[in-house]
């Protein structure tokens, strides 16, 4: 490797690391009592090399909800290799149910971001967060359009605000359990869907 391509290397890690420890301590902490000094810590980077990267706040929060994209790409994109729409739209639930704790404890990570985002009123990153719903609401109604559901939209919107919903009542209270139970009850619905003769 020659020394040129060491620090163009460095700073890319840097920038990942910076990226990912946004989304992370976003979502645990929420936009407003988050600092560009939390992000450098958990990042392990020292907080004056963040300016570098990254000149403000909002640029991290555009980059977090970049990184919330990106992992929500990476599930679906695996999700896809199931053979069956309707196992990949419970597979889904099942992920979901998966992270109970971290839902109860800090809730969605997109949905309680684009909700503190939306009581700004200093620009356009809640239409950014909107975005990476519309790309989950897009992907379920794909699903629910190759099972040859009739309101395939209509049942993606349905899906995924029972998503918000149980992730919000679980942050709320304090309790995956209600996740657990939630996600049964969704996967109950999809079996209760017929297929289409």
């Amino acid at each position: 490797m020659t020394d040129s391509v060491k620090p163009r290397t460095r700073a890319a890690d840097k920038r990942r690391r910076l990226t990912a420890a946004a989304a992370r301590v976003l979502h645990e902490q929420g936009v407003e009592r988050t600092t560009l000094a939390d992000i450098a810590h958990a990042a392990d980077i020292p907080v004056g090399n963040v300016y570098y990267y990254f000149k403000t706040k909002d640029e991290l929060v555009r980059a977090a909800l970049s990184e919330h994209s990106a992992h929500l790409a990476e599930l679906t994109a695996s999700l896809d290799e199931l053979p069956d729409p309707r196992e990949r739209l419970k597979a889904l639930i099942e992920a979901w149910v998966g992270r109970r704790d971290t839902a109860a404890r800090y809730g969605c990570p997109t949905g309680t971001l684009a909700v503190e985002l939306d009581k700004r009123a200093d620009g356009t990153l809640d239409v950014e967060a909107g975005v990476v719903i519309r790309q989950l609401l897009d992907w379920a109604g794909h699903q629910f359009r190759a099972w040859g559901r009739p309101d395939p939209d209509g049942l993606a919107v349905t899906l995924v605000s029972a998503y918000q919903g149980m992730s919000l009542l679980a942050n709320a209270l304090r309790d995956p359990d209600i996740m657990t139970r939630e996600g049964a009850r969704l996967l109950q619905w999809l079996d209760s869907l017929e297929t289409p003769a």
